[in-house]
Formats: structure tokens, C-alpha cells, sequence
């Protein structure tokens, strides 16, 4: 009995504590929109292109999903953070966007989201280049859309409508994702 509590004691200040990938802390829980709801930080992982380490990113949801279903059926608010381990200009980040929702959103489905994705650009050439150490959020705000944020000030408009935020997690959750270790860490899924 004694062993098990203190199991169940570590694995308690393991969640509490968030997690840490590539030496960035990701917090546990974080809160997207003014008085939005508690999120807590479904999975985290590490995005790395030719062994280069890209960035740390973090999933939060209201609730724990494991599959890209449920993620994407779960109502409310969202976040994937990106906390940023190497310099990278806006086009990259917006590049690499793209590339994920061509790979993985059928040809009618990008052309439905075509007007959203050009405000999607917009927003993204705005930033301009992304050192190492900033975090960039996309977030899902109900009743807003998409909003892109830069060390936690907003940038440019918000994107109406959850079909683009439908299209961006599957960037990273899609059949065709960035990255399948990343996938399987932000779902929270064993190794």
C-alpha cells in the first residue's frame, strides 16, 4: 500500500509540474481568452527537422484526449504552443503551415478554407522573425476563432470560424502529421 501511494504521489507532481521537453517547461494548465475555462496540457513534444531541434510544442485541451478524433470532435477552447529552439522567420512558420494542411485536408477542404488561410497569411507575415526563446500560439477561442500570439500578445486579427483550427491541429494530429513521434507525444499517447 505504502509503494502504491507514493506512486500515485509522483505521478501527481509529475502532472503538476507540467513537462519539460529540450529544457523548456511547458506549465501544466494555462487559460486561453479573457476568463476562459482551465486548460491542461494534453501532450508535449519535440519538433526536430534533419536531427536540427526546431521546437518545443504543447497541446491544451479541457480535457485529456489520446486520438485525433477526439481532439477534434472535443468542444471549447484550444492551444498548441510552440515554444521556439532556433530563429525562424515567418514565412518558414507559415510555410510549414501550409505544407501541413495541403498534406493533410482534402483539395475541397482547402478550397473552402481559402479565404482563411489568406487572413491566416496575412497575420503570419506580420510577425516578422521568431527568435529562439519566444512562444507562438494558435489558439481557438469559440465565438472568435483563431488567434496568433507572440509571447502572449495577440497578432493581427482574429480568424473567424473553427474549420481553419479543424485544418491547423491536423498539422500536427492529421494522417499525415509534421512529425509522427510529435503526433503520438501531443496525444499523449505511449512511446
Amino acid at each position: 500500500m505504502k509503494s502504491l501511494l507514493v506512486l500515485v504521489a509522483a505521478a501527481w507532481i509529475g502532472v503538476a509540474q507540467g513537462a519539460e521537453v529540450a529544457g523548456v517547461k511547458l506549465p501544466d494548465k494555462t487559460r486561453v481568452g479573457a476568463g476562459g475555462p482551465e486548460l491542461v496540457l494534453n501532450g508535449a513534444g519535440l519538433r526536430t527537422r534533419f536531427f536540427i531541434k526546431i521546437y518545443a510544442a504543447g497541446l491544451y485541451l479541457e480535457k485529456k484526449s489520446q486520438t485525433t478524433a477526439a481532439v477534434l470532435e472535443l468542444a471549447g477552447p484550444k492551444r498548441v504552443s510552440m515554444h521556439l529552439l532556433r530563429e525562424l522567420s515567418a514565412k518558414q512558420i507559415l510555410d510549414a503551415l501550409h505544407d501541413g494542411v495541403d498534406a493533410n485536408n482534402s483539395p475541397a477542404a482547402r478550397e473552402k478554407l481559402k479565404a482563411q488561410l489568406g487572413e491566416l497569411d496575412v497575420v503570419m507575415t506580420q510577425l516578422g522573425p521568431i527568435k529562439e526563446g519566444d512562444v507562438v500560439t494558435l489558439d481557438f477561442v469559440p465565438g472568435t476563432g483563431t488567434v496568433v500570439t507572440v509571447n502572449g500578445q495577440a497578432k493581427g486579427k482574429p480568424i473567424a470560424g473553427e474549420a481553419l483550427y479543424q485544418a491547423l491541429l491536423r498539422v500536427w494530429l492529421g494522417d499525415s502529421p509534421v512529425q509522427d513521434d510529435l503526433k503520438k507525444e501531443l496525444l499523449g499517447q505511449p512511446g
